[in-house]
């Protein structure tokens, strides 16, 4: 197999035939999925070195919309979110590019990537020909496309597919939609052949394909390639196609939700199946590295009744690691190319050292209600507002009202609609905490005080990635309809967003009621060392998030199944660090480890070598 590389200002041709043609000659795409926003900048390259090293030619990544333009109108094309330096990156090092830039992305991301603020207006219906969805897609457009236009093979750059849409097929078939996106695409100079992927069995690929516009449908799948790729070329002729059979997924392992177990997948049967894979066509590994969903991005899994969010770490049991090391997947499928594909160049891969372990005294502690007037601005309203009605998208709330006396005996108050995860303080005492079916049932409350001052901390836990539920009301975080005492709802309320972008300000004599929402600082000195990778040790606290040096690294739950967050090197630097700990439950520890490896449930732990 001939081993052609990308070479920057000489334009490429790359066509679909019965077989992918790159500058006419038949080619192969052994890819693998790096997402750029999942991964931090320092660490392209190493991810990208990797994928090289194995022998495969090709870098694959989605484009989540909601991070490039978290507010209407207002982009964001820079650090993590530069993915024309992650694009150029792949090209220095020989690598072709596949992006996919469809509005919907599911990749176990928030809503699937679409931003939150769709939701603020009622009649925008997503994902469907809607006008009013449409305009926004093709403002999105009008900043994304320019950057990609450029680095596709026609113009010198490395990008030789994009898709239209994504796992379309799963959801609707609308095909006016998806000739919508796809001409939105086009208008804007989008020149490299189009594809959908979607299941490899005839309904999925009938609703989500544009296959009679000319458009290569993939599929995605895990196992039984020969099984799915013959489904996948019956549908290519049932329309008089021989085109070449792509699997855009081979899913070499899966992600993880809160308190389930660490799905595990066997290297040497993985290496079997992707080679299998091979022998008929092209393949996408996903994920190649998953990396890490940062901040508030976790997606979450629908159900008819109970969601169930997804943890921060994407490592997906990938053939790289979350931290970016070689797994003994990536060598069992280093084993497996070099036995079917001896031409290939093969490289020894990278592997990035790690801090020792150590520990962290706690250096001033602030309670939540505190800061407020440090971390956020309040709004004020008769009755409550969702989150999205608030201009906010991820995060916590803060609902604050008075609720008088009225008798002796303790009021029964219900928070009668809001998602994910509320708790309730009376007077600053927590009285209860309730989690989506539970939202809704009678709390006792003894009210001591003429006028009693009660708080609602509602959590969004992440929105729904896949499924019908991408519509539903439930998307809508915070209190929706309101709270009663009695029979009556309760009105005259203070409104505080907290999407907690960085933390506030903590010293030695900060303040805090003790069982109460609280930041927790630990100071970390590397005094003139070079900074590496590290994971935060969050066993003996309840449940929030971590910043590093300002950096919201991501959720953390004593639920499990994965006890630390995972801190690239690049959010480090040599002298003082800070990190701070929000912590929710009025569960911490005074001294915070770091672990050199990723600390599971009991003894199951991974990690660096």
């Amino acid at each position: 197999m001939e081993n052609t590389e990308p070479t920057r200002r000489s334009k490429h041709s790359f066509e679909i035939a019965e077989e992918f043609l790159l500058d006419g000659e038949p080619f192969k795409i052994m890819a693998g999925a790096i997402h750029y926003f999942r991964v931090h900048p320092t660490d392209w390259r190493h991810s990208l070195h990797n994928l090289k090293a194995l022998g495969f030619n090709t870098v694959e990544t989605y484009i989540p919309w909601n991070m490039h333009e978290p507010k209407p109108g207002a982009f964001d094309f820079t650090g993590q979110l530069d993915l024309g330096a992650f694009l150029d990156e792949a090209a220095s090092l020989g690598l072709w590019a596949i992006v996919r830039p469809s509005p919907y992305i599911c990749a176990e991301w928030e809503f699937g990537g679409m931003p939150a603020w769709l939701l603020s207006d009622p009649l925008v219906r997503p994902r469907s020909r809607d006008p009013r969805f449409l305009q926004r897609v093709a403002s999105y457009y009008d900043a994304l496309m320019p950057l990609l236009r450029r680095r596709q093979v026609t113009e010198g750059g490395n990008i030789i597919l994009m898709q239209v849409e994504n796992e379309y097929g799963s959801y609707c078939e609308d095909k006016a939609y998806l000739r919508a996106v796809r001409d939105l695409m086009l208008e804007r100079g989008v020149a490299v052949p189009l594809v959908t992927s979607d299941g490899p069995w005839r309904a999925c690929l009938r609703a989500g394909s544009l296959i009679e516009d000319g458009v290569l449908p993939c599929g995605n799948f895990g196992s039984k390639a020969h099984e799915n790729f013959e489904a996948l070329a019956a549908f290519h002729a049932e329309h008089g196609k021989r085109w070449p059979l792509m699997c855009m997924e081979f899913w070499d392992g899966w992600f993880n939700r809160w308190g389930e177990d660490v799905i595990r997948r066997d290297p040497e049967e993985l290496a079997e199946s992707v080679g299998e894979a091979l022998d008929e066509g092209s393949v996408c590994l996903y994920m190649f590295h998953g990396g890490t969903n940062f901040g508030f991005m976790n997606g979450c899994s629908a159900r008819l009744q109970h969601d169930l969010p997804q943890v921060t770490s994407y490592d997906y049991d990938a053939p790289l690691d979350e931290q970016g090391n070689p797994t003994p997947k990536y060598f069992a499928l280093k084993r497996m190319v070099h036995e079917r594909f001896p031409e290939i160049a093969q490289e020894e891969p990278l592997v990035k050292a790690v801090l020792p372990a150590r520990e962290l005294p706690r250096a001033g502690t602030l309670g939540l209600f505190e800061a407020l007037d440090a971390i956020s601005e309040p709004s004020f309203d008769l009755d409550t507002r969702p989150m999205e009605d608030l201009g906010q998208s991820f995060g916590y709330t803060l609902y604050r009202t008075v609720i008088e006396r009225d008798r002796v005996e303790p009021e029964r108050l219900r928070v009668i609609d809001a998602r994910d995860r509320v708790q309730v303080f009376l007077n600053g005492r927590l009285i209860a905490t309730q989690y989506q079916e539970e939202i809704g049932e009678d709390i006792e409350a003894a009210l001591e005080e003429g006028e009693n001052a009660l708080d609602i901390l509602v959590e969004n836990m992440g929105r729904v990635n896949y499924g019908h539920k991408l519509l539903s009301d439930t998307q809508r975080k915070g209190i929706r309809r309101g709270v009663c005492a009695d029979l009556h709802f309760l009105t005259g309320w203070e409104h505080r967003p907290l999407e907690l972008i960085a933390p506030p300000a903590i010293d030695p004599l900060s303040g805090h009621a003790e069982g109460g929402p609280a930041f927790h600082r630990f100071p970390l000195d590397l005094g003139a060392d070079e900074p590496r990778d590290t994971n935060l040790d969050l066993t003996g606290f309840g449940k929030g998030i971590a910043f590093v040096n300002g950096v919201n690294i991501g959720r953390f739950w004593e639920r499990g199944p994965i006890r630390s967050l995972y801190v690239p090197h690049g959010l480090l630097h040599a002298g003082e660090n800070e990190i701070v700990v929000f912590e929710t439950e009025g569960v911490y520890r005074d001294r915070l480890r770091l672990s050199p490896v990723v600390v599971m449930d009991q003894t199951d732990e991974q990690g660096a070598d």
